[in-house]
């Protein structure tokens, strides 16, 4: 039969059972008594006026009022010709590909009238053809009117002709003197775009791309070029396994740059196959709140388990209680188990080596290629331009001024660089410091290919004319390469040209319908090595603290490229139903423990303390805390993406954590807190209505009895129907 246990929304729901009735009573409050509140200003002790008030509301006052006494005229303007294929009020779809440098999807882009309004998944492209919520929410971003919208130079507005032959000066100046000119781009896994830049490379010998992301995926990368022998991130496969095991690992979320939704749920339908989740975690995430057994450990506790865990699979033994557990059920299991892990190198390198000893299916032996970042390379590219050996550099919107624990040595070291131009979208920091600026145009507005992974090729179309004076970096890349007002320039042309050796014979135009195509790319992956032993070692001079934080990045913001995007911002995390924020995450205990509240203000909303953290002696001043049920004893969670300055106001929400973040481990030792004395107002919307008695939110039953007997049972059913009256 069904539960019949209540299912409290929160922490202060449980401990006041009134609460609820409370909240009920805040739910629909008073009318405001507008005549006292707007008469006379002096009467009442108020400054504002009604007239004030009535300018403050302005047009939306006076719409109200004149939409009581006629409708308003509307005039529209027919078209002269009208284009074959618009159909005024009748939406085109068009197969395109949403990459941001963090995210990708192949999507269909709806549009109506020739404006782009919704993106909605391909299904031609399978688990790549899924859209997240940064990809549905990026259409927003196109109209983003805090966007660059005009080429800089000096920081003032110029032409691309200007601009252009700034750049090309500095150019051949740097060619001239043998000083390197450096593309430092986030990854960025076209074929055409690496393709147009060795060309790029033959004319300015000293040319180098460089790659830089803000969350790099360098542990996954260092890690799978460890054991497989390449720089790529390995495919999963859900469909086949019947075992996951899951050391910090947000495999339903950005782990891995890609995300396991569609096989796990489809792995995860009743039946005696079904696929079980063990989850091992110190932040609680979406991933760990689907889990079977979900196992709460701070994450000096994690790395022990699963090194115990890998012990025992590999024949060493194990006194673990925990681990012996896992261990046995992954043996039983065998090939149908697989295991994921996060945080460092050590830890993936062990998960892939325990994946290796199983034989587990879920290893696909196909290559992930969006993440591209060397961290060694990154480090050289820093040399160069500290030791004054880069004549121009060139960044293709990324901020590692913002996004690098360094950044701030680095904005530094731009003065030793004669020539920088910021291919940006926003006014931020790399915006501030670069000569010449070239708005970067959305991907909306763009040509282009990518190849996410074996096999797989995807072409990018616009959907709108560009909406500001804006250019993409390929573009910028022939004006530079073949001068300007070349017949050769035009990108469209050229993407054309080089996707005929990727597509295998299928026509431009079949694979732009597409959107997604096979490729003659065959590159895969295969166990090929792995120092298991230095894994162990590194995973064993993570030490224990008391308080021990752990990094991530949230369903809503990712790495914060869209951080502008207020549809982004308003969307509630699925696990504490917070927007607008990044906040240290909890646990009850330690809460207590610390002096942290999480207190109901008389309007019923959530108001939290204000700490100071400090990691490795870098101090986040000004953090909210959540008291967080699920999180691990000993630890808290912090999410990167936020604070981001002159990028709209909209971005400049919450704290930025990345001068935490080495770009390799997300879990880090030694974290102290300390108290600001001032509180924090939440926007949350866990306890924003009620339930009005109906606490039946979902039908819950044991998985037998799913299977076993019937919904609607006369005696045990667990869905019956609603009896009408």
């Amino acid at each position: 039969m069904a539960s019949n246990k209540i299912q409290f929304r929160s922490i202060h729901e449980l401990k006041d059972p009134a609460l609820n009735n409370k909240l009920a009573q805040k739910e629909f409050q008073e009318e405001i008594p507008v005549e006292d509140f707007l008469g006379d200003a002096e009467k009442n002790g108020s400054s504002t006026s009604r007239r004030d008030f009535l300018k403050l509301l302005g047009f939306s006052t006076a719409a109200v009022t004149l939409a009581a006494c006629e409708a308003p005229v509307i005039k529209t303007i027919p078209y002269v010709v009208k284009p074959h294929d618009i159909i005024p009020g009748i939406p085109n779809y068009y197969a395109s590909t949403y990459f941001d440098g963090f995210d990708f999807a192949s999507v269909l882009v709806k549009t109506r009238e020739g404006r782009p309004i919704k993106i909605e998944p391909n299904p031609a492209g399978g688990d790549l053809g899924k859209t997240n919520a940064r990809a549905q929410a990026s259409v927003l971003s196109l109209y983003d009117n805090d966007k660059v919208k005009q080429p800089k130079l000096d920081g003032k507005d110029e032409t691309f002709d200007k601009v252009d032959s700034f750049v090309i000066k500095g150019l051949e100046e740097a060619k001239a003197s043998g000083k390197k000119i450096v593309v430092l781009s986030h990854s960025f896994a076209s074929p055409t775009f690496k393709k147009l830049f060795a060309e790029f490379k033959a004319k300015y010998p000293t040319a180098e791309l460089v790659t830089f992301d803000a969350y790099p995926y360098s542990a996954g990368l260092d890690a799978a070029q460890e054991v497989f022998g390449q720089r790529a991130l390995p495919v999963y496969d859900l469909n086949g396994s019947e075992l996951v095991v899951s050391f910090q690992a947000d495999f339903l979320g950005d782990y891995n740059a890609s995300s396991l939704e569609t096989s796990y749920a489809a792995a995860r339908k009743p039946g005696p196959n079904m696929l079980r989740h063990i989850q091992v975690e110190s932040n609680m995430s979406l991933t760990g709140a689907n889990a079977d057994s979900r196992y709460r450990l701070k994450p000096s506790a994690v790395n022990k388990t699963l090194v115990e865990v890998y012990n025992a699979i590999v024949g060493g033994g194990t006194s673990d209680k925990t681990a012996t557990e896992i261990a046995n059920e992954l043996k039983a299991k065998g090939s149908k188990a697989v295991v994921f892990a996060d945080g460092s190198k050590g830890a993936q390198v062990l998960a892939h080596l325990i994946n290796q000893k199983l034989g587990s299916v879920a290893f696909t032996g196909k290559a992930n290629f969006l993440k591209e970042f060397d961290g060694a390379r990154y480090q050289e590219f820093l040399g160069w331009v500290n030791g004054g050996q880069v004549g121009v550099l060139v960044t293709n919107n990324v901020d590692p001024i913002y996004a690098h624990p360094k950044g701030e040595d680095f904005k530094k070291s731009l003065s030793k660089v004669p020539y920088v131009i910021a291919v940006a979208d926003k006014k931020n920091e790399m915006y501030k410091a670069a000569k010449a600026v070239i708005p970067v145009a959305n991907w909306l507005e763009s040509w282009g290919d990518i190849e996410p992974q074996t096999g797989v090729y995807s072409l990018m179309q616009p959907t709108i004319q560009k909406i500001y004076k804006s250019r993409q970096i390929e573009e910028s890349l022939l004006v530079w390469k073949n001068g300007k007002n070349n017949a050769a320039n035009n990108y469209y042309d050229y993407l054309k040209a080089s996707s005929a050796s990727l597509l295998g014979g299928t026509s431009f135009n079949k694979a732009l319908y597409n959107g997604i195509n096979a490729s003659t790319n065959s590159t895969t992956l295969s166990y090929a090595g792995g120092n298991a032993a230095q894994a162990v070692a590194e995973l064993g001079n993570f030490k224990a603290s008391e308080l021990e934080l752990v990094l991530y990045t949230k369903t809503s913001m990712g790495d914060g490229t869209q951080a502008n995007n207020p549809w982004l911002q308003e969307l509630p995390d699925p696990i504490t139903r917070m927007s607008w924020d990044n906040y240290l995450t909890i646990s009850p205990k330690d809460a207590e423990k610390f002096g942290i509240d999480n207190d109901l203000n008389a309007r019923m909303q959530l108001d939290g303390s204000i700490v100071n953290l400090t990691v490795n002696g870098v101090t986040i001043k000004d953090v909210p805390v959540f008291v967080q049920p699920g999180q691990a004893e000993g630890s808290v969670g912090l999410a990167l993406g936020y604070g981001k300055k002159n990028s709209g106001a909209t971005a400049d929400t919450g704290v930025n954590a990345y001068p935490l973040f080495d770009g390799s481990n997300l879990v880090l030792s030694g974290a102290k807190i300390e108290k600001t004395g001032e509180d924090h107002e939440f926007a949350g919307i866990q306890l924003q209505n009620t339930l009005m008695g109906r606490y039946e939110i979902a039908k819950e039953v044991p998985l037998a009895d799913f299977i076993n007997v019937a919904f609607d049972d006369e005696h045990k059913g667990w869905n019956k129907p609603l009896e009408y009256h």
